[in-house]
This record gives C-alpha cells, sequence and structure tokens, in this order.
C-alpha cells in the first residue's frame, strides 16, 4: 500500500500517509504516519472529505476537556492522549482502494480522523448511498446524533418544538423534527443569519427574545448557561428539555426559582456514545449509523455545508475555527479528489 500527500492532489508512496495532530493545545499540524500492512479483513481507504465536528473539535483543539472526562471523550480511532499530542476527529469519507470485493471501489463513512488514507477493520467502514455525495455524507455522525436524540425525546404527533442553537446537530434535529407530521418547529439562535439556514430546513426561526413559549418539548444544543436556561423558560408545564450539549469543563448556572419546580420541568441529556433505551434492545450502532447515511438523501442537509478548505490548511482553520473568526456550520475538509 503507497500513499502520500501533495496539495490539490493525493499521490502514491510508500506506505505513507499524512494526517492532522494537535501538537499542542492552540497548535495543530501535518504530520507523516506510517500505515500498517492490512489484514485479510481490513479495508485500506482513501480519504475524499472529512468534516470538523466544530463544538467538540474545537473543545479538543482548546485543550479543553476535563481530565476525569478523558477516556468518555476518546473518539474511536485517536491516537495520543488530551490534552496533547493528540490526532482526533471522527467525520470521514473516504473512497475502499483495497478489502473484500463487495467494499473495494465503494464510497464509506468512517469514525477516523482527518488522515489522507487509513486502515480500519472493514466492519468500521460503512457503505454511503447512492444520490449521497461524499460533501453530505460527512454529516453522517452528526445527523446519527440527531437520530439518537429524537429516539430519547420522543416527539409525538401535532407536537410544538423549539431547538435551541442551530449549530450542526441543532440543524440535524430541526430538520428531521420537520419531517414528523404536523409537528410544529422553531429553530432558535443568538445569530439572524441562522434565518437562512432555518428556511433552508423547512423550519422557522426565532431569536431567544422573539421566541414563542408553551413548547411541549425543547431540544437544546448551544451548550450554553443563556441556552439552556432559555430552553426551559420555552416550556410548557411538565415539558422536557433534552440538552446535548457537551460543556466540557465549562461551569452552567441556572436560575431554577421559577416556574422550573411549579411547571415540574425537567432536563434530560443525551448523547450518541450509547443507543438510547427506547431502541437499545432492538438497534445496533450499525443499525443507526445506516439509518442516519440513509436520511442523507434529503438535499436539504446541504445547507449546513457553509465552506471548505484543503487539508493542508487544517492548522491554521481548526484554529480560526476555535478563535470564532471562522463562521461555519459544517467546514468540510478537501483531499484533492478535484
Amino acid at each position: 500500500m503507497r500513499q502520500a500527500h501533495e496539495h490539490g492532489h493525493v499521490a502514491l508512496d510508500q506506505g505513507i500517509a499524512h494526517a492532522f495532530w494537535l501538537r499542542a493545545p492552540g497548535r495543530g499540524e501535518i504530520r507523516p504516519v506510517g500505515l500498517p500492512e492490512p489484514g485479510p479483513d481490513d479495508v485500506v481507504v482513501r480519504t475524499m472529505r472529512t468534516a470538523v465536528s466544530r463544538g467538540t473539535e474545537t473543545l479538543v483543539f482548546r485543550g479543553g476537556v476535563p481530565p476525569d472526562q478523558h477516556a468518555r471523550m476518546r473518539a474511536p480511532f485517536q491516537e495520543g492522549d488530551f490534552p496533547a499530542p493528540v490526532k482526533y476527529g471522527y467525520l470521514n469519507v473516504g473512497a475502499v482502494e483495497h478489502g473484500p470485493p463487495e467494499l473495494r471501489g465503494r464510497t464509506v463513512f468512517c469514525l477516523y480522523p482527518h488522515q489522507t488514507a487509513y486502515v480500519v477493520p472493514a466492519g468500521a467502514v460503512s457503505v454511503v448511498p447512492e444520490g449521497v455525495p461524499p460533501a453530505r455524507a460527512v454529516l453522517a455522525g452528526t445527523v446519527e446524533t440527531a437520530v439518537n436524540a429524537l429516539w430519547d425525546a420522543a416527539p409525538l404527533l401535532g407536537d410544538r418544538v423549539a431547538v435551541v442553537g442551530g449549530g450542526m446537530v441543532g440543524c440535524c434535529v430541526a430538520r428531521l423534527l420537520g419531517r414528523f407530521p404536523a409537528v410544529h418547529v422553531t429553530l432558535v439562535d443568538v445569530d439572524h443569519r441562522r434565518a437562512d439556514v432555518a428556511a433552508a430546513l423547512g423550519v422557522e426561526f426565532a431569536l431567544p427574545e422573539d421566541a414563542e413559549g408553551d413548547r411541549d418539548l425543547v431540544v437544546h444544543t448551544s451548550a450554553t448557561s443563556a441556552g439552556l436556561q432559555r430552553s426551559l423558560d420555552l416550556l410548557a408545564p411538565e415539558g422536557t428539555v433534552i440538552d446535548l450539549s457537551w460543556y466540557g469543563d465549562t461551569e452552567v448556572r441556572l436560575s431554577l426559582g421559577g416556574a422550573f419546580h411549579t411547571g415540574r420541568l425537567g432536563i434530560r441529556s443525551s448523547q450518541v456514545g450509547t443507543i438510547s433505551p427506547a431502541r437499545a434492545a432492538r438497534r445496533t450502532t450499525a443499525d443507526r449509523l445506516a439509518l442516519a447515511l440513509d436520511l442523507l438523501r434529503d438535499p436539504a442537509f446541504d445547507a449546513l455545508l457553509t465552506g471548505e478548505s484543503h487539508f493542508d490548511e487544517l492548522p491554521d482553520v481548526m484554529a480560526r475555527l476555535a478563535a470564532g473568526s471562522l463562521p461555519a456550520l459544517c467546514h468540510t475538509i478537501t483531499y484533492g479528489e478535484g
């Protein structure tokens, strides 16, 4: 197996790929990495696209993963340890260049970091359906998170729902909720520019101060105290906030002296590391990911793809995303596939 990296082109060289590593908090670099010889049950994948999971990956980039969460936050194919040096990421789409005949030449999704080529067990990749372009397929991990959240939330016919936080996860949740019959969905975000994205996703938009309350369900994804507080404020009595946010080492402050007790309000976390208890007996993680990939046949998800850069630029791109100077929903990374 031969693989090497050149700007705008993925060329072949003896057993070498290139990967993005966090050298130290706030400082990333591209490193050459050796590829193992594939075994009989492995696939060799040439990366076509990756995406930055902005909330989680910028938290990692800043060195903000709390020590007591280092084990829980590990990505499936992470190398190194938090805070650094570490190779981290999990939204990768590529082409199988070597492996079982049924996978050879297929486009696949894998929870692999940003790297030009890699070797993994064949069971670690999922085939991208026909009609789902690689740039959209990088959203599979995010849509999978949204699927699990909606299994947790169990929305009902005719519900009034707010999604507070218009990032990648919030937008995916909003799009899926908007396909439920008679469910009224409002995407709530502090950035008025998310109104255009909401329109493309087929849901309403409101700034936090303008959002209507009396919601049966609120899904919170902003990872801020203000967002979680507003989510509680928007609930109808007996309603529940499903919180998908990862706060890292950020302290969360809430005012619970108002309707929280009298309205019997609830806050429930949802995360993708395990299957929702509502489906754990009948669905595997492979089933869940396959469902997410199938849902990505929907071209409305293209509204989340707000920018792209070449792999060579990733150290600078990650720094700009972490600093907030590069606004993005889903920023994708190209690997010279043209």
